[in-house]
């Protein structure tokens, strides 16, 4: 049970016009308290629809800051909203919101303040639809930022996260990139602040209509990934102290 938590879903939005509605509609408003669509400068309807569906926070940024620029925005207001546990669900329907009660659950117990929906785990990925490059591009950068940040995850790489307000606060997420590589700048930042992470299997959709990056756009995330992984491994040593690890503001 999620008693006495305020629990706040995020969504981050781009071109999410024709998936937002059936990605709200089966979010669990029993035990979810409030939502917040940011709209990163579409140039679709994404707005119209979120105001059709009733969804009282909307934020548009009027140009567009970027996968990690959009977070930013949503975790800032889920904390002003005064969340004590937050999860980012991407409204492009890839995520189910059915695994909304479980992952808050496992917080709200105080078993681990952060948790993953993993692809990974019961060979989702694959069975989803995940082009098989992208499989195994996933399998590699994971494989490597385990063995340079000294972890266990299944993958980094998932949009489904969870986290507690302690978390969100206890991180400087403000100083990390506004493109992809926030997503692993930001489980980087958790590691680092000793805070633990678990994961849940997830299934996961591939379909026209669901965000995706090209294959040039996953190189250069790629690369930014295990620049992360090195920073915290040096970091972790005491030989730098890259930006990304000063104190939360």
């Amino acid at each position: 049970m999620i008693k006495n938590k305020k629990l706040v879903i995020v969504l981050p939005a781009y071109k999410a016009a024709l998936t937002l509605e059936k990605t709200y509609r089966e979010i669990p408003f029993d035990i979810v308290d409030d939502v917040v669509l940011v709209d990163d400068a579409s140039p679709d309807n994404t707005i119209e629809v979120g105001k059709q569906l009733g969804i009282k926070h909307i934020i548009r940024h009027e140009k567009n800051k970027g996968y990690g620029g959009n977070q930013k925005s949503c975790y800032d207001k889920a904390l002003e909203l005064n969340a004590d546990i937050v999860i980012m669900l991407h409204p492009d329907y890839q995520y189910t919101p059915m695994l909304i009660p479980a992952m808050a659950d496992i917080i709200a117990s105080g078993l681990y303040p952060v948790v993953l929906g993993s692809r990974i785990l019961g060979k989702g990925a694959l069975k989803g639809g995940m082009p098989m490059y992208k499989y195994i591009f996933n399998r590699c950068l994971t494989l490597a930022q385990n063995i340079l940040m000294g972890q266990k995850l299944s993958e980094y790489h998932t949009g489904y996260r969870a986290f507690s307000k302690e978390v969100l606060t206890g991180i400087n997420y403000h100083a990390n990139s506004d493109d992809f590589v926030f997503d692993n700048q930001m489980l980087a930042q958790i590691f680092y602040a000793d805070f633990e992470i678990a994961e849940v299997t997830c299934p996961t959709k591939y379909f026209e209509e669901a965000s995706s990056i090209n294959f040039k756009r996953s190189s250069i995330y790629g690369l930014g990934v295990l620049w992360t992984s090195l920073q915290y491994f040096f970091a972790k040593l005491g030989l730098a102290k890259p930006k990304i690890f000063s104190p939360a503001k």
